[in-house]
């Protein structure tokens, strides 16, 4: 029997959110994924006030990074897997939820929203009071590894190991799974974002180059890599000279680009490595024949699953489609909401 919650579904449009440090993914029920955009929201400067009568957000937003005249400010209002700024993130959510609900609607949306396993109770508050004003009806929080986990088809519900490396924006979650719940976990809020940052001061140290995120994260896509696969590549890169503050353009290889992420990868395998010694011994046993999966945007960066590989001795795979592991499993909780409701925390109590 469907309680009164479940039948105000019939008449809002009930989603899965992948709440990202760099994209907000929003998936509906029976849908699948609808919505990808940056988590980016243009404002007036000194203001809260969204441009463009609240439509500023997202890829028309993502464009004004680092491009923007002096009355305007394009800002990112998650910062390391966590809402940095309330108010940004209230009103980028509440665009994102009408844009996929539709003003019509009478009722707001039930909303299943992954964060990352490490936040605390006060970010976790933050998150459903944001969600709440925007507009969802009844938001319940699950924890990132256990969506990605989902998401990439992992047996996480059955008496087995499961190892999911998820490396996002802002964290990267690092947890071990088994019966349906997370048997040891780490989070740390190094990521891709950290991965763009090493690239911007490489070109600082060794050019005396000065460029944006978004040249950062091109050079990443383009050339970046954990380990050496194919032969090397270069990239003509423009910037700003910091010595004659002029525009200037030089060419980087993948080698150095290699170099300069060492650390940040660094960073992500010694994590790896810490989780698995915490892993109980039967646990730490099953991975030696179910391997590890990599989710997130991070999954990506070539290289990066054979240099856990070694690290580590165990097979490395990346998921298909690593970038939407996180929503299509909030996705799958949403299938299965009156089922495993309980096992989320959520805003409210039962109507």
């Amino acid at each position: 029997m469907l309680g009164l919650d479940g039948l105000l579904g019939w008449f809002s449009v009930d989603m899965g959110i992948d709440l990202g440090t760099c994209n907000t993914l929003v998936c509906v029920r029976g849908e699948g994924i609808v919505l990808n955009e940056p988590s980016v929201v243009a404002v007036k400067r000194g203001t809260n006030r969204v441009l463009n009568g609240g439509n500023a957000v997202g890829w028309s937003a993502k464009e004004m990074l680092g491009k923007t005249p002096g009355s305007i400010s394009a800002i990112r209002p998650l910062k390391d897997g966590v809402i940095s700024d309330f108010e940004i993130t209230e009103a980028m959510l509440s665009y994102f939820i009408r844009k996929v609900n539709g003003r019509s609607r009478i009722f707001g949306p039930r909303v299943v929203i992954a964060v990352p396993s490490g936040i605390t109770a006060v970010e976790k508050r933050a998150v459903l009071d944001s969600a709440e004003r925007a507009g969802a009806r009844r938001v319940y929080l699950v924890e990132e590894p256990m969506a990605a986990g989902i998401g990439a088809g992992l047996p996480i519900v059955e008496p087995t190991a499961s190892m999911i490396v998820d490396i996002g924006g802002g964290t990267t979650e690092v947890a071990i799974m088994s019966l349906a719940d997370i048997a040891t976990c780490e989070s740390i809020r190094v990521a891709g974002d950290d991965l763009d940052e090493a690239i911007i001061n490489h070109m600082k140290k060794a050019y005396n180059l000065t460029i944006g995120e978004q040249t950062a994260e091109r050079i990443k896509i383009e050339i970046g890599s954990a380990a050496e696969v194919g032969e090397d590549e270069s990239l003509e890169v423009r910037g700003r000279d910091n010595v004659s503050g002029l525009p200037r353009k030089t060419v980087v290889t993948s080698e150095e680009i290699r170099e300069a992420l060492l650390e940040p990868i660094g960073a992500i395998i010694e994590t790896v490595k810490r989780t698995l010694e915490r892993a109980e011994p039967e646990l730490a046993a099953d991975l030696v024949d179910n391997g590890i999966c990599l989710a997130g945007g991070g999954a990506l960066l070539r290289g990066l699953d054979v240099q856990i590989a070694n690290a580590t001795g165990l097979d490395v795979r990346v998921a298909d489609d690593p970038m939407t592991c996180v929503a299509r499993g909030t996705s799958i909780y949403l299938e299965n909401l009156e089922e495993w409701k309980a096992t989320m925390e959520s805003d409210m109590d039962d109507l």
